[in-house]
């Protein structure tokens, strides 16, 4: 069964939260994923933040551009979700939210994909607070960055698909990935610009204590349902 691919989560007020060991296929993600949005909206299933890391993968989102492939050293897949060229790879955090926004989530308004999508940088940028990361937007750039100075990288990256007002995709935070798989790509079509790690901050934190700190500034920025 695809919804297998899914592990059974720990229910955190009335979101499921998942964790997958090892490495997920990420085609395998995406069909789970498409299975429990239905089970979603057939009432069939609750919502469900999904915690997994995926092997060496570039994906395209519905603005990815031919060019912005620099070098096919990953496999590469159309990922159906808003957005650029992504990288996901080991050490990377991946955060798939599948959610009913046909509801409140805390002080996030029903049908507003903006809001929703604001509310996932809040929540990077929370996780991010309890490392001493200050994390921060940038107007036409979604994600979450970095400054040092009079430079920036990109630490987060979000993409979303809404089916029917469900939710889905998320967000990818670097925690220590290996750094030289984005050159592949230009990353969310952002060329004047690199890409940053908690690892390469000097935050050296276990992917544990990643979910914690997830868990914690989850219910600060969508309340506690």
């Amino acid at each position: 069964m695809l919804e297998s691919v899914i592990p059974r989560g720990v229910l955190r007020d009335s979101i499921e939260w998942a964790v997958s060991d090892g490495l997920v296929a990420y085609e395998p993600a995406i069909a789970a994923m498409q299975a429990r949005v239905a089970a979603i909206q057939a009432g069939a299933a609750g919502e469900c933040v999904w915690l997994v890391e995926h092997p060496p993968t570039y994906t395209a989102g519905t603005s990815a551009r031919p060019e912005d492939l620099r070098e096919a050293r990953f496999p590469t897949v159309a990922a159906g979700r808003g957005g650029q060229w992504t990288y996901h790879g080991p050490g990377q955090r991946v955060a798939y939210v599948m959610l009913d926004l046909t509801r409140a989530h805390g002080p996030v308004p029903p049908r507003d994909v903006r809001a929703y999508v604001a509310a996932l940088e809040a929540w990077m940028i929370g996780a991010l607070e309890r490392f001493n990361v200050r994390g921060e937007r940038r107007a036409g750039r979604v994600g979450i960055w970095v400054a040092d100075g009079d430079a920036e990288a990109k630490i987060g990256a979000i993409g979303v698909r809404v089916t029917r007002w469900v939710a889905w995709h998320g967000i990818a935070l670097n925690v220590e990935p290996d750094l030289s798989h984005f050159t592949g790509i230009v990353p969310c079509g952002v060329q004047e610009h690199g890409v940053t790690s908690l690892y390469a901050l000097g935050r050296l934190v276990t992917m544990a204590e990643v979910d914690a700190a997830l868990v914690g500034a989850w219910a600060e920025v969508f309340g506690g349902a």
